[in-house]
C-alpha cells in the first residue's frame, strides 16, 4: 500500500504541465489513437501549461507588487497575505487526506457515470486537489477521516453535476463541443452568476446595460482593441500604485502582453485536448447509445476569452477595494490575483460576455470568498502547520481560492456548527443559487438542443 502511495504521490508531484500531458497521452492510447498523435497531443497540451504558467507568473511578479503598493497608498492595512492556490495546493496534496482522493474521486464518477447521474467524464486529475482540499479541511475541523472522505465525495459529486448544469454555455459561449468544466473553482461560483443574471433581469436600467468588449470594438475600432485595452488597465493599475512614468508603461505593456498572450497559450490546450475528447466521446456513443458525453477539463481553457481575461484584469483593483470594505477582513488578497480569472470565467459565459454583469456577479463573489477565507484561517494555517510550511510560530494562512469556497466552508460548518448565523446565511444563499441553476439549466439544454436540431433529445441533465 505504501509503495502505491509512493508512486502516486510521485505522480501528482509532477505538477499539472506534467502529469495531465501523461494522463492524455495514456488515456489516448486506450482509446485507440496512434503514437504518434497521442505524443503530439500531450506534449501540445504541457505547452499550453507552460505558456500559461508563464503568462500568469508574469502577473504575479508585477501585479501582486501593484497591488500591495495600491493598498499601501490607500492605507488598507491587512495583516495575512493570501498564499493564493500556488500555496495552497502543495499543503493540500502534502495531507493525509489527498492520494486517496483521487480514487475516490474517480470512483465517484465512475458510479455516477453507471446510475447515469451525469454525462461528465472528468480527466481533470490534477484538480482533484480541490476536492482534497475539502476532505483536508473537514479532517482538521472534525478530526474524522471517515467524515473527510465523505466531503471529498461530496465535492467530487457536486463538481461532476456542475459540468453538467453548465455544459450548454461552455459549448454555445466558449465554442468547446463535448467539454465540461467539473472545477472546483470555475464550477462552484458559476450558480452565483445564474442568480444574478435573474435578478439583475429584474432592476430596470441595469437590465438593460451590455458592455461587451467585441461591441465596443466594433462602435469605437482600435481604442478597444484587446491589446490596447490591456495596456489602458495597466496605466491605471500603475497609476493606483503610485508608480513613476517608467513603471506606468513598463506595467502597461506587460498586460497588454497579457491579455494578447493569454488566448495563444490556451489555443495549445485546445489543440492537445478537443481531438482526444472528441474520441473519447465517439467510443462513449458507441458502447452507451447515442447518449452526450462530456470531457471534464481544467478551466484554463475558458481563459483565452478576451471578456475573461479583460475583467481579470479589473478584478486585480476591485478586489483589493472589496476586501477594505468587507467587514472583519484581515487578508490582503494576493496570490489568488493574477488567476481571478477561474473564479469568474463561467460568470461571463452565463452573462453572455457582458462586462457589466460579470463585474457585478464577480462583486458578489469576491465578497464572499474573502468573507468565509476569513472563517477558515485557523483551519488553513493547521493544513500549512501539518506539511510543514508555517515560516513561523506565530504565522497564519488565507487564501481565497479554495479557503474562500462555499462548498468547504459549508461541509465544514454543517459538521461542527461553530458558526450557525454564518452557515444559515452562506448556505441559504448558495441553496437558493444552485435551485436557480436547475431550473435555469433545464431552459438552457433545450435551447441548446433546438439550436442543433435535437428537440427530442433526452439529455436534459438536472
Amino acid at each position: 500500500m505504501d509503495a502505491l502511495l509512493n508512486v502516486v504521490q510521485y505522480f501528482v508531484d509532477l505538477g499539472a504541465a506534467v502529469m495531465l500531458p501523461l494522463v492524455i497521452f495514456f488515456i489516448a492510447l486506450l482509446l485507440g489513437t496512434p503514437v504518434s498523435k497521442a505524443l503530439k497531443s500531450g506534449i501540445s497540451i504541457g505547452i499550453g501549461f507552460i505558456g500559461i504558467g508563464l503568462v500568469i507568473g508574469l502577473m504575479l511578479n508585477n501585479l501582486a507588487p501593484a497591488a500591495q503598493a495600491m493598498s499601501e497608498n490607500f492605507g488598507i492595512s491587512l495583516s495575512v497575505i493570501d498564499i493564493g492556490w500556488p500555496g495552497s495546493s502543495p499543503m493540500t496534496w502534502a495531507s493525509r487526506i489527498a492520494l486517496v482522493a483521487i480514487p475516490l474521486a474517480i470512483a465517484v464518477n465512475v458510479l455516477m457515470l453507471a446510475l447515469k447521474l451525469t454525462r461528465v467524464v472528468n480527466i481533470d486529475i490534477w484538480n482533484i486537489w480541490h476536492f482534497a482540499f475539502t476532505g483536508a479541511i473537514v479532517d482538521i475541523a472534525t478530526g474524522s477521516y471517515t467524515l473527510a472522505m465523505a466531503a471529498v465525495a461530496v465535492h467530487a459529486a457536486f463538481a461532476y453535476k456542475l459540468g453538467d448544469w453548465f455544459a450548454p454555455t461552455v459549448d454555445r459561449y466558449f465554442g468547446l463541443e463535448g467539454i465540461a468544466m467539473p472545477h472546483g473553482t470555475t464550477g462552484w461560483f458559476a450558480p452565483i452568476a445564474v442568480f444574478m443574471d435573474w435578478l439583475i433581469d429584474k432592476i430596470p436600467v441595469l437590465r438593460d446595460i451590455d458592455v461587451n468588449p467585441s461591441h465596443l470594438q466594433k462602435r469605437f475600432g482600435t481604442l478597444c482593441d484587446p491589446a490596447i485595452m490591456g495596456a489602458i488597465m495597466g496605466i491605471a493599475i500603475g497609476l493606483l500604485a503610485g508608480y513613476d512614468v517608467k513603471g506606468v508603461l513598463t506595467l502597461a505593456i506587460q498586460m497588454s502582453a497579457v491579455i494578447v498572450l493569454m488566448p495563444v497559450v490556451v489555443k495549445y490546450i485546445m489543440g492537445g485536448l478537443l481531438p482526444i475528447s472528441e474520441v473519447a466521446k465517439q467510443k462513449l456513443q458507441q458502447k452507451f447509445g447515442n447518449a452526450d458525453f462530456y470531457i471534464g477539463l481544467d478551466c484554463a481553457l475558458l481563459l483565452g476569452d478576451p471578456v475573461v481575461v479583460t475583467a481579470s484584469l479589473l478584478f486585480i483593483p476591485i478586489t483589493i477595494l472589496i476586501a477594505a470594505l468587507v467587514p472583519g477582513n484581515i487578508i490582503l488578497p494576493f496570490g489568488d490575483l493574477p488567476t481571478i480569472g477561474f473564479f469568474i470565467a463561467m460568470a461571463v459565459g452565463v452573462h453572455g460576455g457582458n462586462l457589466f454583469r460579470t463585474l457585478l456577479t464577480g462583486s458578489v463573489v469576491m465578497a464572499l470568498t474573502i468573507w468565509i477565507s476569513n472563517q477558515t484561517i485557523g483551519l488553513h494555517t493547521q493544513l500549512a502547520a501539518n506539511a510543514g510550511q508555517l515560516t513561523a510560530a506565530t504565522a497564519q494562512m488565507a487564501s481565497l481560492d479554495q479557503g474562500g469556497s462555499p462548498l468547504t466552508y459549508i461541509a465544514t460548518q454543517a459538521l461542527t456548527l461553530t458558526n450557525v448565523s454564518g452557515l444559515l446565511f452562506v448556505g441559504g444563499f448558495y441553496l437558493l443559487c444552485v435551485l436557480f441553476t436547475i431550473v435555469w439549466s433545464h431552459k438552457q439544454y433545450k435551447e441548446w438542443h433546438a439550436e442543433k436540431g435535437d428537440i427530442s433529445s433526452q439529455e436534459v441533465q438536472a
